[in-house]
This record gives C-alpha cells, sequence and structure tokens, in this order.
C-alpha cells in the first residue's frame, strides 16, 4: 500500500507543479509565441511576460481602446500593417491571438530596432508611448546619461517596465521548454 502512495505522489508532482505554475503565471499559446519570436528575433519570454503584463493572457479591449492578449490600439495595428505591407488586415483580427501575438510580436522588434535593442526603453514605449519615450530619452542625453527605468517620470510606465522585465526572467525560469529557451 505505501508503495502506491509513493508511485501516486511521484506520478502526480508535475501535475501539481504545472497547475501551481499555471496558477501564479500562466502561459497559453506557446507554440504561436515561439514561432513569432524566432520570426522577430525576439526571446519568448519577453513576448510571454508582454502578454502576461498586459492581459494575463485573458484577452480583452481596454477602455483606451486597446485590443487582446497583447494589447494593440487600432491606429498602432494600422501603422503596422501598413509597414509590414499587410494588406488584408481588418482591426476586427485582433481579437485573434495568433494575429494579436504577431503585430505585438512586430511591434516590439520594431520598437527594439527604433531604439538600438534597449530594453528598458522599448518597453517603455510600447506602455508609455513613443513621443513620451523620446522626450525622456532625450532629457537624460541631455545630461549626459543612458535613460534608466528610475528615470521613467511615469509611475504606471515605470513600474509596467520593472514588471515585464522581472516576468521574462520568471517566464525563463518556469517555462524553458514550451518557450524552447
Amino acid at each position: 500500500m505505501a508503495i502506491v502512495v509513493v508511485i501516486a505522489v511521484v506520478v502526480a508532482m508535475p501535475l501539481a507543479e504545472r497547475a501551481v505554475s499555471e496558477l501564479g503565471l500562466p502561459l497559453r499559446y506557446s507554440d504561436v509565441i515561439r514561432r513569432q519570436a524566432q520570426e522577430k528575433r525576439l526571446d519568448p519570454a519577453l513576448v510571454a511576460a508582454v502578454i502576461y503584463a498586459e492581459t494575463k493572457f485573458d484577452p480583452r479591449t481596454s477602455s483606451a481602446g486597446a485590443v487582446g492578449l497583447m494589447q494593440i490600439l487600432p491606429a498602432t495595428a494600422d501603422f503596422l500593417a501598413r509597414r509590414s505591407g499587410a494588406t488584408t488586415f481588418q482591426t476586427a483580427d485582433l481579437a485573434k491571438p495568433r494575429v494579436n501575438i504577431a503585430y505585438g510580436s512586430y511591434y516590439l522588434r520594431y520598437l527594439l530596432d527604433e531604439y538600438h535593442g534597449s530594453l528598458v526603453l522599448a518597453l517603455a514605449a510600447y506602455n508609455g508611448g513613443e513621443a513620451n519615450v523620446d522626450r525622456w530619452e532625450a532629457a537624460a542625453r541631455a545630461h549626459g546619461e543612458r535613460m534608466r527605468i528610475a528615470q521613467i517620470p511615469f509611475p504606471e510606465t515605470r513600474d509596467y517596465v520593472a514588471r515585464v522585465l522581472a516576468e521574462r526572467r520568471d517566464y525563463r525560469r518556469t517555462y524553458p521548454s514550451q518557450l524552447g529557451l
């Protein structure tokens, strides 16, 4: 009888650990995240962390009109569609996880390129807007500094950047095989 209990515990332990991980740090659409991250030369844990920070993997429309898992504004999506050469994009497509993750990943890559690989600036722009980040970065440069998280004037954006970076680390630790790390 004791051996049966030990075997049951050994078999159930990975399932229990996964359930606890899912409650604290969910991961959905890992195949789409991996594919988009690879296509856009992104860390899949970063994409997952942005989704988690934006919606905790519960797609919705925000009060500002941002749509889907990665909370993309229709105007941003239109810009990205034109930039990427998409010809059949419709705003309603953002409600589809596959499309939303593709556009959100494209936007992350665009921002990383715009800010010369600076993850802090790219994430700040994803949350607080490029125009704001451009102003903040110019002010930091005027003082001979590189902009750091602590210098982001918007508390929400400052917290967002710190949270995404921490969640990226947690996703890398918690889901290495699912994210293809």
